[in-house]
């Protein structure tokens, strides 16, 4: 799990980081922050980054964090969740953060356990099926969790592939992102890599997946390498 942190005051982001590095420590997925200071400096990550939630500060240096908020929903089209933190606490603060698009507000000084709780809150609303599901459904696609298998359905081809454990998440990491560009860090994240020589593993795994899978466009899928920043998965409509 990846979490990017918008905080200036470092005491406080160090303070946040441990503390929430710790909660998650025994979680299934882990916890990976990644912080700023600036909030220019996110927002330059998140033209080619990939994040399960942001914790954004409201006050910041350079670029405010609802000022950020806005952006992201606007502009990025994204629905990554969000929570808002600031001392302000009115009512017409709340309210602005939440109308922006915050999909959560604390205010400070914060309680670290408080919010790891809405953290994990946010991401169970944000992927209840694929916590609930043994079977993930996309396109003519199905992967079966248990057997660690994909299952084509396509009028003219039907197998079933067999992944080992670290294709099978690469495989959900890309297709639970269908349309959207996803970094080539989250996805070492999800395939339990990183470093240089594991980015070169990843190109070889994304060859295998594409190769198992027969990701191209007759059976329905496109998979894209997006140079600089990673790979983009679309799934056509099956019924078109």
């Amino acid at each position: 799990m990846r979490i990017a942190i918008l905080e200036d005051e470092v005491t406080q982001m160090e303070y946040l980081v441990h503390a929430l590095e710790q909660h998650f420590a025994s979680s299934a997925d882990g916890l990976s922050c990644v912080c700023f200071g600036l909030g220019e400096s996110l927002r330059g990550a998140l033209r080619s980054e990939t994040f399960d939630l942001l914790v954004l500060d409201w006050n910041v240096p350079d670029l405010d964090g609802l000022d950020l908020l806005r952006w992201v929903r606007e502009y990025r089209e994204s629905q990554v969740p969000v929570i808002v933190l600031s001392s302000r606490g009115s009512e017409c603060d709340v309210a602005a953060a939440l109308a922006t698009g915050a999909d959560d507000y604390l205010i400070k000084p914060l309680r670290p356990l408080e919010l790891a709780a809405r953290i994990q809150n946010l991401l169970r609303k944000q992927q209840p099926q694929t916590q609930q599901r043994a079977i993930e459904r996309f396109g003519y696609w199905e992967f079966d969790r248990a057997s660690s298998t994909a299952r084509l359905s396509h009028p003219s081809n039907c197998c079933e592939v067999e992944l080992t454990a670290r294709e099978f998440r690469l495989a959900l990491a890309l297709f639970g992102n269908l349309g959207q560009t996803v970094s080539r860090g989250y996805l070492m994240e999800r395939m339990g890599t990183s470093g240089e020589s594991l980015s070169r593993s990843l190109d070889s795994q994304i060859y295998r997946l594409r190769t198992k899978l027969g990701l191209r466009p007759a059976h329905g899928v496109r998979l894209q390498t997006i140079y600089g920043k990673g790979y983009r998965l679309e799934v056509f409509d099956k019924d078109a």
